[in-house]
């Protein structure tokens, strides 16, 4: 992601958190390829992003655990920050924030592994070599309920455990498709248009 020349990367010392999975700005670090594949530890979890503008001002703030609980929140620091994605899709920041507001960072992190289980069966047993990036995208944007129901009709389709992968894969596409669709969501990460040719 691409800051304002003000908020450019700067290394942060001394940004640690007690959770790294729920990024402080409302990113789900559990789910971001990054850290799946074991490149990032995490928002503030050790060697990984330690160069974040938010970060920066998390610290500046006294290190609160998530912006929202900052009395400025969202400040001008977000205009902007979702209008194009980093490792992750920025199209549910705000809806998983005020998620976490009502549920509790406990349930919502239940939920996140709940997600990353169902991301390992998506991977495991429909992905044919091509669907690895859309599959982790839908893990991470739809809602757990939503990624429930597709897993249970992908278990409930007569045959389609025997069919190529190929097929598996296309199976797995369209009903996850069909399912952002009704949510309002892209399946794909938006480019900073600055950056496109």
């Amino acid at each position: 992601m691409k800051f304002p020349r003000e908020m450019e990367a700067i290394p942060v010392k001394g940004f640690n958190r007690t959770e790294p999975l729920f990024s402080l700005c409302g990113l789900q670090c559990a789910l971001c390829p990054m850290h799946l594949d074991g490149h990032c530890p995490g928002c503030g979890g050790g060697a990984g992003n330690q160069s974040c503008a938010i970060a920066r001002c998390s610290l500046e703030q006294g290190g609160v655990a998530f912006c929202t609980q900052y009395a400025r929140y969202p400040c001008e620091r977000y205009d902007g920050f979702d209008a194009c994605d980093s490792f992750v899709p920025h199209q549910t920041r705000q809806r998983d924030l005020d998620h976490l507001q009502a549920v509790g960072l406990e349930p919502l992190l239940a939920e996140m592994r709940e997600k990353t289980r169902l991301l390992e069966c998506l991977l495991n047993g429909y992905n044919d070599g091509r669907h690895k990036a859309l599959f982790r995208t839908a893990a991470y944007l739809l809602p757990l309920p939503e990624l429930r129901a597709v897993l249970k009709q992908l278990g409930s389709e007569p045959g389609l455990r025997e069919l190529p992968p190929k097929e598996r894969a296309r199976t797995a596409e369209t009903l996850l498709r069909a399912a952002s669709d009704r949510q309002g969501l892209e399946l794909k990460l938006r480019r900073n248009p600055k950056t496109q040719s």
